[in-house]
């Protein structure tokens, strides 16, 4: 086949697959659409998804796009030590046991629809429900932005220009428009299975033919073999950091370096200190607090769904592609070339890519479907699909979260609380299309602005733990105190994040995350302290009967702080302090400053396979076993310790939303004007 007629082929196929993908969801947002007879449907199913929905929708929107593109680009780019990223399989489903069946049962009870609507309602505050308005735009517009940056730019890449960037990016946001405003959070998750296996299978014949096109595992092997020994690396060697001067694509740098910070000062090595990738994984925790995650909560039918997603879809099967396959694919691209360090190591027979410039790693997926489809256009086209279905589970999950969240949280609020189903369902609608096409605008000609407010969305989106941590589990923190905390910490995440480097023009005394710690990690920090310290100063007595209030729903579910166990385990309270002393061990070791003994507990780095226990880089070896212990931690504190279980008692709702029959009770309630009705509400008793 000519060089004409491939790329012509690979564009019809890719146009092939997307038609039919096309079709498929239109078909499930015209079907949802018929089933969503009221606001509560529409924003959050109904409360009645199914567990084969909830956990693919779930995995999906919040590992697709990390497996298809970050982890395998980090990888090429960093080595291996970026490798501790994919304990996001193991990070995300623990934030998730603390956080979801709690915030279920306040949903589930008091007929919450949307998590600014809970807090409001927990804190008494506008401003809580103003700020998860605000992260919610900010996934919604700018990070969606950079989700259609990548699929535009990888379709033009694979299809070698026959279709445009600009093109592919408004193709996919057409579609993501007619299935979201069509169908909402119902349309989004009927379709998340077939992505859901999309996604995985493109992984997974990603990673296998970047092992192919290497050579085998013998040949990857023996090209990590001479990379290790040389000193070929992207950011050098390790200088003494993390036990010797090894490699840094083969050894993390140490546990910290006390560094100004990316652009001031870069750590010897590169930037992945072991409190680096502690830090970096608090990001992932914060994807369970941002409202989209909230809403997934509360449209699922039982808690039990949570146990399910948390263990098997999330720290197994996520596990498997990130750890195996995406990693196959970052080491295959690194193999054939993809970031210059074979050729300095002497390789160039295995030279297939052409180098990739530092920060635009991205390509490398592109680059690896291309070569694939210069034996199958058809698989490529196939594989460029996988590509965009991931893109569209995230994608679409954003955008029908900032459409329920301006509509509760801000038009009914502030503007018309009494708004009908009817009225809720038609703003919604326009809040997603206008938000949309500002993330194309800003794609389009704000690339750079993109990549800033996206890294600032994921850092801001940490701050509201502290929050949902004081409505689930500590009372203590009052109003005020989750108010202040907020301001600080998001302060402090943007002063150490790109956001504070561009306002300033660099004219900052630190670069982006000084001390080798991530601008989230520094934000939270300083959110939790000025939230405990002003918790201790501010004497709320009002503020804390209204809270206990929400806490004896728990209490009175069998789910108290001291009854974390269901009354089907007894003997999960003598294991309480077993199981979190087992999460602390596990956290130093897997993802904390104990990683650098994997530098060279399984064979020294620099070594070569002749000193590897296993054949592969210690590093390696180390981030599997503490990911098959991380699976055994997830499944006992989901399954056995009962966090991500059906509650003991069952949660009986009071209303199935805040604006139905009990809406003047209830907005008295939220007010604070009347606080002793939350304790009759919690008791059981009604308004």
């Amino acid at each position: 086949m000519t060089g004409d007629n491939l790329y012509a082929s690979k564009a019809v196929w890719i146009a092939f697959f997307l038609a039919l993908y096309a079709a498929y969801c239109i078909f499930w947002g015209v079907t949802a659409a018929r089933r969503n007879r009221t606001a509560v449907d529409f924003f959050v199913a109904g409360r009645r998804l199914p567990i084969w929905a909830f956990v693919m929708g779930v995995t999906v929107s919040s590992f697709a796009g990390w497996l298809f593109v970050a982890q395998p680009a980090l990888i090429l780019r960093d080595g291996l030590p970026a490798g501790y990223l994919a304990f996001a399989a193991i990070v995300m489903p623990l934030a998730a046991a603390l956080l979801f069946k709690r915030q279920w049962m306040l949903s589930r009870r008091f007929g919450f629809v949307t998590p600014g609507e809970m807090l409001a309602g927990y804190f008494g505050s506008d401003v809580v429900r103003v700020f998860t308005a605000i992260v919610a735009f900010l996934f919604a517009i700018p990070f969606l932005g950079l989700l259609l940056s990548l699929s535009g730019s990888l379709v033009s890449v694979v299809s070698d220009g026959a279709l445009s960037r600009d093109a592919a990016m408004w193709a996919l946001a057409a579609l993501l428009l007619i299935h979201v405003t069509l169908g909402g959070l119902r349309a989004v998750a009927h379709v998340a299975p077939l992505q859901a296996l999309l996604t995985a299978a493109g992984v997974v014949v990603l990673g296998l033919a970047g092992l192919h096109l290497a050579g085998g595992f013998e040949a990857l092997t023996a090209a990590l073999d001479a990379i290790a020994r040389s000193s070929a690396a992207t950011w050098g060697t390790t200088l003494g950091y993390g036990g010797g001067d090894h490699n840094g694509l083969f050894a993390v740098s140490g546990v910290v370096q006390w560094t100004d910070g990316l652009g001031k000062e870069m750590p010897a090595g590169g930037p992945w200190t072991g409190l680096m990738a502690m830090s970096f994984l608090l990001v992932f925790a914060g994807l369970q607090a941002q409202p989209a995650s909230s809403l997934w909560a509360f449209s699922s039918r039982t808690p039990d769904a949570f146990a399910h997603q948390q263990v098997w879809a999330s720290a197994c099967a996520a596990g498997v592609l990130l750890f195996v396959f995406a990693a196959l694919q970052g080491l295959g691209a690194l193999a054939l070339g993809g970031n210059g360090a074979v050729a300095e190591a002497g390789l160039s027979p295995l030279r297939l890519l052409p180098p990739l410039e530092r920060g635009n790693g991205g390509q490398a997926v592109a680059a690896l479907i291309s070569l694939v489809g210069q034996q199958a256009p058809w698989l490529a086209g196939l594989l460029t699909l996988c590509f965009l279905a991931a893109v569209k589970a995230a994608a679409g999950t954003y955008m029908a979260a900032v459409g329920a969240v301006a509509t509760r949280d801000l038009y009914m609020r502030f503007f018309d609380p009494g708004a009908d189903a009817r009225l809720q369902k038609r703003f919604a609608r326009i809040v997603v299309l206008l938000a949309a096409a500002a993330a194309l605008v800003m794609a389009t000609f704000a690339a750079d602005t993109v990549l800033v407010l996206g890294a600032l969305a994921l850092a801001l989106s940490v701050q509201l733990l502290p929050a949902l941590l004081g409505m689930t589990w500590i009372p203590r923190f009052t109003r005020r105190a989750v108010e202040a905390g907020l301001v600080v910490g998001c302060l402090v995440a943007a002063a150490a994040d790109p956001l504070g480097q561009h306002l300033t023009r660099g004219g900052l005394p630190w670069g982006q995350w000084p001390w080798t710690v991530h601008a989230a990690c520094w934000g939270l920090a300083a959110n939790l302290l000025v939230c405990a310290l002003a918790s201790v100063v501010d004497r709320d007595r009002e503020g804390a009967a209204h809270r206990s209030a929400f806490h004896r729903l728990f209490d009175g579910s069998g789910e108290g702080r001291r009854a974390i166990a269901p009354a089907a385990s007894p003997g999960g309270r003598r294991l309480a302090p077993l199981a979190w002393t087992a999460a602390l061990v596990w956290a130093f070791f897997a993802i904390g400053p104990g990683i650098v003994l994997g530098n060279g507990l399984f064979g020294d780095p620099g070594s070569g396979r002749a000193g590897w226990d296993f054949d592969i880089p210690s590093i390696w070896a180390w981030q599997l076993l503490w990911w098959g212990l991380g699976v055994l931690l997830i499944w006992f504190l989901a399954f056995k310790m009962g966090l991500s279980t059906a509650p003991a008692r069952e949660v009986v709702p009071l209303c199935d939303d805040v604006a139905d029959a009990f809406a003047p009770q209830l907005h008295r309630h939220l007010r604070r004007q009347a606080p002793q009705d939350a304790g009759a509400w919690a008791a059981g008793g009604g308004p």
